[in-house]
């Protein structure tokens, strides 16, 4: 049987180059969101967990002293460090290592990020507690993630198309768990940003590595969801494309 560290490095060593070029995920506001929740300065170094191609990480070395990210695909590293060599970026570099435990010493980093990830991890919790672990008193930590919808049946419909579209996924979680993931770790309660991450089906699934044969009841998943948004994801018709739209947040708590 597969593993679940199989499954991430399978499908993010096949993800590396199509996943970063994705205008959703290069989006550039976007990613400005997440480091003005995390009030970067100049003086702030940073820890980007499951950095994947880099792109975070970059954006965070225009306005931080230092930033590291870290991630367990080396085809996803070496895309991060391509990245960062292309925009000359001197104070960012990229480690190969999984996140639990994170290799580095306690209250290292004053702002520990993670963008797009907590659904792939199999034990969220853990992975939060070491970001806590590694920040330094008085930092803070981030958490960027897509929400799954409140209603439990439209949930669950969502995480059943993800898990053929992706099987690295794990589970989608609601706002009111991913807020159970900082009180657990003992944060306070985390300011949070919101945003809208609008997809196109066809162009997601060019980017794609879904089960074998399941591309076309994927497809059938998203084009039934248009009548009764099954999947909570406001999926319609656009001149003649099938689109549905993420509903995103930014969680920032300071440690």
């Amino acid at each position: 049987m597969t593993s679940h560290r199989e499954r991430i490095l399978d499908q993010f060593s096949r993800q590396a180059v199509p996943f970063s070029n994705a205008a959703a995920i290069r989006d550039e506001r976007a990613l400005q969101l997440i480091v003005e929740a995390a009030r970067a300065g100049g003086a702030d170094t940073v820890l980007d967990v499951a950095c994947g191609p880099g792109l975070v990480a970059c954006a965070f070395a225009a306005t931080a002293r230092q930033v590291i990210g870290i991630d367990l695909t080396p085809a996803m590293i070496a895309r991060a460090g391509a990245l960062a060599a292309e925009r000359r970026l001197p104070n960012v570099r990229f480690l190969i290592g999984d996140v639990t435990p994170l290799p580095i010493a306690d209250a290292t980093f004053s702002i520990v990020v993670s963008r797009f990830a907590v659904h792939h991890f199999e034990h969220p919790d853990a992975v939060v507690a070491e970001m806590r672990r590694v920040c330094r008193p008085g930092g803070r930590v981030v958490i960027a993630d897509l929400l799954a919808a409140p209603d439990p049946a439209k949930a669950q419909a969502f995480h059943r198309l993800e898990m053929l579209r992706d099987p690295s996924h794990v589970r989608a979680l609601t706002l009111d768990e991913l807020r159970a993931l900082y009180r657990n770790a003992g944060f306070g309660t985390p300011v949070e940003t919101f945003w809208q991450m609008d997809i196109d089906v066809d162009d997601l699934m060019s980017r794609s590595f879904p089960v074998p044969g399941s591309a076309a009841t994927i497809r059938r998943l998203y084009e039934e969801s248009i009548d009764d948004d099954a999947l909570g994801l406001a999926t319609r018709r656009e001149g003649g494309r099938v689109r549905f739209s993420y509903s995103n947040v930014v969680l920032s708590a300071v440690r």
